[in-house]
């Protein structure tokens, strides 16, 4: 309890009392443009309905959500079944493929944008085999989510991996090498006996990954801002734009929704894994 007092403290400072704070501004018509913030119900969300904002926002939202998640765990997932014996050349890859996790996601987002420019790195390279290739990868709406997704998945995937390669090499070996002797196939192995030992770290990793993406924000408004249009514009972006204009109340409320919405989704989805984890 000792060692966990000065986390718990952290979260209660800046994250529970803020939390509970700002929930009254979610009911207010708050803004930069009136001295009175008064109670108004729900008028903020019937207004960012009615605006498209919520509807759009909570939509791109998931979406990108789901992208970043599946993206992530898969390369995970592959990098872990090919790293997880201990030498020295998987030691020097775990290191290398675990180094995005340490860069600011500011700083990912604007290396990002620089290589998929339409003058960009990533374009230069695919020139090499298809001449002639130009592809605005952040100008495009669904090449932009896509896109965004993708360096979401690259920034965090590191994490997983070891959360993969800990939970394969916790899955006796002695199960492996009797599938083996009785004539299973790699796949088979794999389907029949690993992915399903793997349930615990699949539960932290699929939650994790998918809270994670819900809650984006630094990557996406260091490499498109919500743009091109409101493609990717997600809550937490929301969230910004209606700051920057000091509509403080709806800002508020967007920011309840995010809240709302991964406890909606994390919640169900944690019990229907661990269910899966018994089974």
């Amino acid at each position: 309890m000792w060692f966990a007092l000065p986390s718990l403290v952290l979260v209660v400072l800046f994250f529970l009392i803020p939390f509970v704070l700002n929930l009254p501004f979610a009911f207010s018509s708050w803004s930069g443009y009136s001295n009175d913030i008064r109670f108004t119900g729900f008028a903020n969300w019937i207004l960012l309905w009615r605006s498209g904002t919520l509807s759009n926002a909570i939509i791109i939202t998931l979406v990108y959500a789901v992208i970043a998640m599946v993206i992530q765990n898969v390369v995970a997932l592959s990098l872990a079944n090919a790293l997880r014996e201990t030498t020295r050349a998987n030691a020097f890859f775990r290191s290398l493929f675990f180094l995005p996790v340490l860069i600011s996601p500011l700083a990912a987002g604007y290396i990002w944008r620089a290589i998929v420019a339409p003058n960009g790195a990533l374009n230069d390279a695919i020139g090499v085999f298809v001449p002639g290739f130009d592809l605005a990868w952040l100008g495009d709406p669904v090449a932009a989510l896509v896109t965004v997704a993708f360096i979401d998945a690259w920034k965090w995937s590191g994490i997983a991996t070891l959360v993969y390669i800990a939970g394969l090499n916790s899955i006796p070996a002695s199960l492996l090498e009797a599938a083996e002797i009785d004539g299973a196939s790699p796949s088979q192995r794999f389907w029949r006996i690993v992915f399903p030992l793997l349930a615990p770290a699949f539960t932290f990793n699929v939650v994790t990954t998918l809270i994670g993406a819900l809650s984006a924000y630094d990557i996406i408004a260091s490499t498109t801002s919500g743009g091109p249009g409101v493609s990717t514009q997600t809550l937490n972006v929301a969230v910004q734009q209606q700051f920057g204009q000091s509509y403080f109340g709806t800002a508020s409320t967007l920011s309840l929704t995010v809240t709302i919405l991964v406890v909606l989704i994390a919640l169900p989805l944690v019990a229907w894994l661990r269910r899966r984890e018994i089974a």
